[in-house]
């Protein structure tokens, strides 16, 4: 990112933070002054939101406002995402049209291995991946943070990280969204007495108006903003981890923690043309599935216009939720067959992202008849946790961020470190367990995603941008297997040209090859379309609840606005501010 309007009170304090050279994203930094002056933050959370755009009026960059951002967020959204986890960074830099993908998913430990959570008879230890320090990989969190504040914000890490400490220390009040999932993993957070007294009120569900206060989280971000990464990784935060997992049978190491780093990846960018205009993608790479999942879906949407006459943009009704559950279906073949991690595993990138891949995939997409899963071929599934925390934001330069958070289920492993604050993911279970093994549904786990020490198990989080030579959206979603649909279904909500309210409210549908059946939300289908997708062979489930807290901007370049809409299945806002 290009470093505009730092103040002189943080000079010494950028200079202190590291003789290292820069990345390319920081190189050419000069201050344009053509910056269009609207910026804006959507999070999941009102007091995250707020932190950000704070940050932007103390002459941070967009960077170091989605570090303020996602800080509050893990102190706020403890059932979601937080500094024992880890997630996806999405970075943009306007004056050099440089884009750098920031790779911060949790790694298995050095100790970890294929069979880990397998008996002596091979067969799944019921919750072992699941509950406790077991099921934890060596979080990300902390070193996106810091690695991204060092290479490419404006102000210190101290700065961004202040309203998170201040909000651990002092405590905020907890909603209703935070009381249903402390409710659905109450007996979980009751197996851990130093979870259960941070985050129940008396070994209970806490009542609406009870304040959480996280003092020990808050002296271990207060560690991290003063000595950067090795404040988290090594020295008495990483001691105090360490000891406290294996305490409880964990098999974390310092050398764990101290070999943790993220990876910058070039991200997923494809192009498209749809009802005559064309549309680029940027999204994540391996070990996400979105991104390639995403320009497959819209690689076939090309194909079929082009070469099958079936143009999406002409259907509506039940033949729009056909034609897209066909393309989902290919997608999350593709998906459950070939993706993994890419440092562990060969992934056939240019070959799943060929335009004459997908024209040959697509050729037997019928209007008037579902495909049956099982004949595409051998049948496999990846499993995934499903909550997470999604954040994105522009600053006044154009520079934007989409970065989506995770620590798995909600309140990740239930286990929190003593002396720490920190609530430890169960990122673990997102491998396969057991792979080449059918499970009791014949149901064959991926080979590729499976455990390895230092591996990072598959996602399918997309923190994603998508663009026309005069409009840019930045979007992205919680949700676990869905979050790729989700995502799908908002961008085709910008090429409708609708407005960003609508794609984060629009009704969801979602297909993942297995299980063969369309998931939709409740009452987001009508009995006329139910009957019709019955008819053309497919089967449907109702999910009893909305599901996805999207969080999406707009910036319109020719008319110089931005508009941005926060999900309103949760809790979250958005704003757009002028920025001096």
């Amino acid at each position: 990112m290009i470093k505009t309007s730092v103040i002189s009170l943080f000079i010494l304090a950028l200079m202190a933070c590291s003789d290292a050279p820069q990345s390319d994203l920081t190189k050419q930094q000069q201050d344009t002054g053509q910056g269009h002056k609207q910026a804006a933050i959507a999070s999941a959370h009102p007091l995250a939101t707020q932190a950000g755009l704070d940050i932007l009026e103390k002459g941070g960059n967009a960077y170091d406002a989605a570090i303020a951002t996602a800080a509050v967020l893990a102190v706020v959204e403890p059932y979601s995402a937080g500094m024992g986890g880890g997630g996806f960074w999405l970075l943009h830099d306007e004056a050099t049209q440089q884009t750098r993908f920031i790779d911060a998913r949790e790694k298995a430990p050095l100790a970890a291995h294929r069979d880990m959570y397998l008996d002596e008879d091979g067969n799944v230890i019921e919750d072992l991946s699941i509950n406790g320090p077991m099921a934890a990989g060596i979080p990300g969190q902390a070193a996106a943070f810091a690695h991204i504040a060092k290479e490419y914000g404006n102000l210190p890490l101290s700065t961004s990280l202040a309203a998170a400490i201040q909000h651990a220390q002092n405590g905020f009040q907890i909603d209703r969204k935070y009381q249903i999932l402390a409710r659905w993993r109450l007996d979980a957070l009751r197996d851990y007495p130093s979870a259960a007294e941070i985050f129940l009120q008396d070994n209970d569900v806490p009542n609406e108006n009870h304040v959480l206060v996280q003092k020990d989280l808050a002296k271990t971000l207060t560690a991290l903003a003063n000595n950067g990464k090795a404040g988290f990784y090594e020295g008495p935060v990483a001691k105090q981890m360490v000891d406290s997992v294996q305490a409880a049978g964990g098999i974390w190491t310092l050398e764990d923690l101290k070999k943790y780093e993220v990876v910058e990846r070039e991200p997923v960018t494809s192009e498209y043309r749809l009802a005559n205009r064309q549309y680029k993608v940027t999204s994540a790479p391996p070990p996400s599935s979105g991104g390639i999942a995403i320009a497959q879906m819209f690689n076939m949407l090309e194909a079929l216009e082009q070469h099958h006459e079936i143009s999406w943009s002409e259907l509506d009704g039940a033949d729009e939720i056909h034609l897209l559950s066909e393309v989902m279906r290919r997608a999350y073949y593709d998906r459950a067959h070939y993706l993994g991690d890419s440092d562990f595993v060969q992934v056939p990138t240019d070959t799943l992202l060929d335009k004459q891949y997908a024209k040959k995939i697509s050729k037997n997409i019928k209007l008037g008849k579902a495909t049956k899963s099982a004949d595409l071929g051998t049948q496999q599934q990846i499993y995934e946790g499903f909550h997470t925390t999604h954040l994105s934001v522009i600053d006044q330069d154009g520079n934007r961020v989409s970065a989506t958070l995770s620590i798995n289920l909600p309140f990740g492993s239930a286990y929190l470190a003593e002396g720490t604050g920190l609530l430890l993911n169960n990122e673990m279970d997102d491998f396969s367990v057991k792979p080449g093994v059918p499970n009791a549904y014949g149901l064959v786990g991926n080979e590729a995603n499976a455990i390895a020490a230092e591996k990072r198990p598959l996602s399918s989080m997309s923190p994603s941008f998508i663009e026309t030579e005069d409009k840019i959206a930045i979007i992205g979603t919680p949700g676990g297997s869905r979050i790729i649909t989700m995502v799908f279904l908002g961008m085709l909500e910008y090429v409708r040209g609708n407005p960003v309210e609508d794609w984060v409210s629009r009704p969801r549908f979602h297909h993942q090859y297995l299980p063969d059946v369309i998931q939709y939300e409740k009452d987001s289908l009508t009995l006329v379309e139910i009957a019709s997708l019955k008819m053309k062979g497919h089967e449907l489930k109702e999910i009893q609840r909305q599901y996805g807290n999207m969080q999406a901007i707009l910036w319109d370049k020719k008319n110089n606005k931005i508009t941005a809409a926060a999900d309103p299945r949760g809790v979250g806002s958005a704003e757009v501010r002028h920025i001096k």
